[in-house]
């Protein structure tokens, strides 16, 4: 008996996995203004497979100081390599577009900035700021790297008084290292935890991928170490590999199992949580965070 070598077949999305299309001209609308403003986002840096949806929907995700993040995790599109200088003008066109958009939930990310001094989190505060002065009544949810473990940096995007603190753990304890090298389970664990010290009426907030070759056990271990540190918004989403350089893909997760993982977090004691294949960090973030349960009005009708 012969053993005939072949290469793998290119594996194929499954059906439930689907891009939803904007409607109209309002995609290109808000690129537009983006564009005329010299912002990112992290749907386009991302290549986030809702960018036409919420772009369609009006809204987006603000990515500030840059587009080149200084580390480079298995998972993620966005580019590394050195980064610029931060503008210094960037805080004031991010609560412009805000306004021109009319957002009533304004969602602020980053790349990871390791080179300066207080990892960006001077940035992060003199934008809400911004946003607070030029959208009245706005709600501003921030996405946050780590700042290396550093609480005096936590504490300043804190002291500017995000409704929402969101640092995501990504992946289960046993996968970190191979796929977000710089980051660290513990840390990331340690800043959620003093958000929820220290945050007081600040919402606590992460997100998990899963399909990146953890167990089911495994991912529920890292749900009860996020609750045991304050969490309580949750995302849970379906990885998606970016290019055949980042890593693949080790399973999908069907819709069914997804409800069973938010079943089993609400459980747990979380108080909002998004499950889904298309789910995102920032996808309906107004949505997951203006439930009755974590003190926030509800109806709101912009974000992403």
């Amino acid at each position: 008996m012969s053993i005939v070598d072949e290469k793998p077949a290119k594996a194929r999305l499954p059906s439930w996995i689907r891009v939803r299309v904007g409607a109209g001209g309002a995609p290109s609308a808000v690129a537009g203004i983006l564009g005329e403003a010299g912002l990112h986002t992290v749907c386009a840096s991302a290549h986030c497979p809702n960018q036409s949806e919420c772009f369609g929907r009006g809204t987006a995700t603000f990515l500030i100081l840059g587009d080149r993040c200084t580390r480079r995790c298995r998972f993620c599109a966005v580019e590394g390599g050195q980064p610029a200088a931060p503008d210094p003008g960037e805080a004031g066109r991010v609560a412009a577009a805000a306004a021109r958009l009319k957002l009533r939930y304004v969602v602020v990310t980053s790349v990871t900035r390791d080179d300066l001094p207080d990892g960006g989190a001077g940035a992060f505060a003199e934008t809400i700021l911004a946003l607070r002065a030029a959208c009245q009544g706005v709600r501003v949810e921030v996405l946050t790297p780590d700042f290396g473990g550093r609480e005096a940096d936590i504490d300043t995007v804190l002291d500017a008084q995000p409704d929402v603190f969101n640092h995501n753990l990504e992946t289960v304890r046993r996968l970190q290292r191979t796929i977000r090298p710089q980051a660290d389970y513990a840390r990331s664990l340690a800043v959620l935890a003093h958000a929820a010290r220290r945050g007081r009426e600040v919402v606590v907030k992460s997100g998990m991928m899963v399909g990146l070759g953890e167990t089911d056990e495994e991912l529920f271990e890292a749900l009860g170490d996020l609750h045991a540190a304050g969490c309580r918004a949750l995302t849970i989403g379906q990885y998606l590999s970016p290019s055949p350089a980042h890593q693949p893909v080790a399973r999908f997760v069907p819709p069914a199992t997804f409800e069973e993982y938010r079943a089993t977090a609400l459980r747990m004691g979380f108080s909002a949580v998004a499950a889904g294949p298309m789910v995102r960090s920032s996808y309906n973030a107004e949505a997951l965070c203006s439930t009755p349960t974590l003190g926030a009005p509800a109806g709101i009708a912009h974000g992403c």
